[in-house]
């Protein structure tokens, strides 16, 4: 689509503010991943109650229609960690690159490609899943082997990302091309950086599915290696929760400060913590693998370093956002120390949510610390101590984000005001409230040794685990999450389907900078300079252990455990 070409758009209820950069043939996909993403939350979340119950010994998963439990876990690990996040972040970057750049996506063959190969991708995984033919878990890990079709699946779901990459780095491009020596529009910069980041990341598990497991399972490969196939998982594996948390800090940055009334400290600040990000993300696998045999000790160290590297630019957030929202809290009247908390707007829930998201990440990166420390993670290794840590930040920093940006992204596509507020900011607290609940319980349980990714209501040794107490915790706190939910589902399709027509459009509430794109220096946008050194920082993390395993150990036939 030419930058000249600008027709009205037709939006869901004519809420859509700047027509003329959002075109009809453009948003229809936009909405398209955001649902599928909405689908995928739901029943993958549902999934969740199974999990927490089987804590305490109530096994429920045959009411599911499930053939095992660990059926279940494949749907909710997948679904969740893939479908939702990759949905959400494809149709709401897009939307922000939109917004940032002024101008319609580069292509809308692409924007389009991308809806249906996720709608493909989605159908093909959840067919196998739900025949039991994937029971892998989202790590599926060899020499466990799960149908084609859940192998094709998952490719499509990623090419949908790379196909979104390709259009924002092409948006950008066209900009540039209409303004240039201008700096890049923030909004735009900071979503071209996330998917740039992502397609060096998905490398690893573009290369284990398309060249190791497609072919294996198809025969053409008559065995694989393990160990080398978790190395290129873990490639993608830890990066991947970057790509799924960046979204949310691009809301925390640009978009939060103006809905509590105050502005974004430094257009040069956020830039360099998204570079960081982008250089950081992806050399950090092996801190996954520390227990494993066969990999030089020299490159776990390499591994270790740049993950605490990575610590850096979430600390970075930390403070910088807290600056933006103190600015809204005493321009709203805010006095005192902490005075300006209170002065924050706690009555809007999709601010409230976010908030909470917020408070829950800095538990989750504490824990975040432990997990990367060489000595500590051998402790909590494989325990349940680790689902303890990602439900508090994939499961809430990045989830709760998530849902507290449709409580406003929802009603500007649709044209229909939110319904239900008290009921989405009893939503907010109650998910806030029960992953406290569910992490502490996971997080104690996983330091007396219980194992995660394992049923255990199940299990034989049951009655010899300690954690009695704690498990209780992992199951209300479970319950009260999926409760959070449901409550969410109900506010949603009450606006989409009964909510009263918007009197005027909305607009993307994009914050105001203290210090702008004139004070930032021209080498915080040179994206494709950055994009060089994180490759460079790659190969030296990964290529020596490539050249140190090979030739690779072929040695391990398919198995089937459910």
């Amino acid at each position: 689509m030419s930058a000249t070409a600008r027709p009205q758009v037709v939006s869901g209820g004519g809420a859509i503010a700047r027509e003329g950069i959002f075109l009809a043939e453009q948003l229809w996909p936009i909405k398209g991943q955001l649902a599928l993403a909405l689908v995928g939350l739901a029943v993958g979340g549902l999934m969740g109650l199974m999990q927490a119950l089987d804590r305490v010994g109530v096994v429920i998963y045959k009411a599911f229609l499930m053939q095992s439990y660990y059926q279940g876990l494949t749907i909710h690990g997948v679904l969740l960690a893939f479908l939702f996040t990759f949905g959400f972040g494809n149709a709401f970057v897009s939307l922000m690159a939109i917004r940032g750049f002024e101008r319609p996506l580069a292509s809308t063959f692409l924007v389009q490609g991308a809806f249906w190969t996720m709608l493909v991708g989605t159908l093909l995984a959840a067919y196998a899943i739900l025949r039991n033919q994937a029971t892998v878990l989202f790590t599926f890990y060899a020499p466990m082997r799960a149908s084609s079709l859940f192998y094709l699946g998952a490719a499509l779901l990623v090419i949908s990302t790379l196909l979104t990459t390709l259009n924002l780095v092409l948006t950008r491009r066209a900009w540039q091309r209409e303004h240039p020596g201008e700096r890049t529009p923030l909004l735009g910069f900071v979503g071209v950086v996330t998917y740039v980041m992502w397609a060096l990341a998905s490398l690893g598990v573009v290369v284990l599915v398309v060249f190791f497991l497609l072919p294996w399972q198809l025969g053409w490969l008559r065995t694989t290696d393990p160990q080398f196939n978790r190395i290129l998982f873990w490639f993608t594996g830890h990066a991947i929760v970057y790509f799924w948390l960046m979204p949310a800090y691009i809301s925390w940055y640009l978009l939060v400060p103006r809905q509590v009334g105050g502005r974004v400290f430094s257009d040069s600040l956020v830039r360099l913590v998204f570079i960081l990000l982008l250089i950081f993300s992806v050399p950090t696998g092996l801190h996954h693998q520390y227990v494993d045999p066969g990999i030089p000790t020299i490159m776990k160290v390499v591994h270790l370093v740049t993950t605490f590297s990575v610590v850096y630019p979430s600390l970075v957030t930390a403070f910088t956002v807290m600056a933006a929202l103190e600015d809204g809290g005493r321009a709203r009247g805010g006095r005192g120390l902490l005075g300006w908390i209170w002065k924050l707007p706690w009555g809007d829930p999709s601010v409230a949510a976010q908030l909470l998201a917020m408070l829950v990440f800095v538990l989750g990166g504490a824990t975040g610390i432990v997990n990367a420390s060489y000595n500590l993670n051998n402790v909590v290794h494989n325990t349940s101590f680790v689902p303890g840590h990602f439900h508090m930040t994939v499961g809430t920093a990045v989830a709760l984000s998530f849902i507290g940006i449709t409580y406003w992204l929802v009603p500007y596509l649709t044209g229909r005001e939110l319904m239900g507020r008290r009921l989405a900011l009893a939503q907010a607290w109650l998910w806030f409230v029960g992953v406290l609940l569910f992490a502490r319980g996971q997080i104690a349980a996983g330091l007396l040794g219980e194992p995660r990714r394992s049923s255990i209501g199940e299990a034989p040794y049951r009655e010899l685990i300690s954690a009695g107490i704690d498990n209780w915790l992992t199951a209300i706190g479970g319950t009260l999450m999926v409760v959070s939910g449901a409550l969410y589902f109900i506010v949603i399709l009450w606006t989409v389907f009964a909510g009263r027509r918007l009197a005027q459009p909305m607009e993307i509430p994009v914050a105001e900078m203290r210090f702008g794109a004139r004070e930032t220096s021209p080498l915080w946008d040179r994206l494709g300079f950055w994009f060089l050194v994180a490759v460079v920082l790659v190969v030296i993390a990964y290529v020596p252990l490539f050249v140190l395993y090979l030739p690779l150990h072929s040695v391990s036939p398919p198995i089937k455990v459910y």
